[in-house]
């Protein structure tokens, strides 16, 4: 099943600090965007919306896990 990995899904338990940093720290609201914004694009490339090579999708998805584990240790330590 394909599916969307939106942070607040990925990390329930840290909804409302997600929603609070997003509108008090400008460094975690650009990098939850650009997670959103490759989320986004991996979801249409997988559901095949927008043609892509598996490369370039393995690519995506390696960004994604990496900005995803920055944007977790921001909400631990802020």
């Amino acid at each position: 099943m394909i599916q969307k990995h939106q942070l607040i899904e990925e990390f329930p338990e840290h909804a409302d600090r997600i929603h609070e940093l997003k509108e008090k720290n400008s460094h975690f609201k650009k990098l939850f965007d650009e997670y959103d914004d490759l989320d986004h694009e991996i979801y249409r490339i997988e559901t095949d919306s927008e043609p892509a090579s598996d490369e370039t999708l393995n690519k995506l998805r390696s960004e994604r896990v990496k900005l995803k584990d920055e944007l977790y240790q921001m909400l631990l330590t802020l």
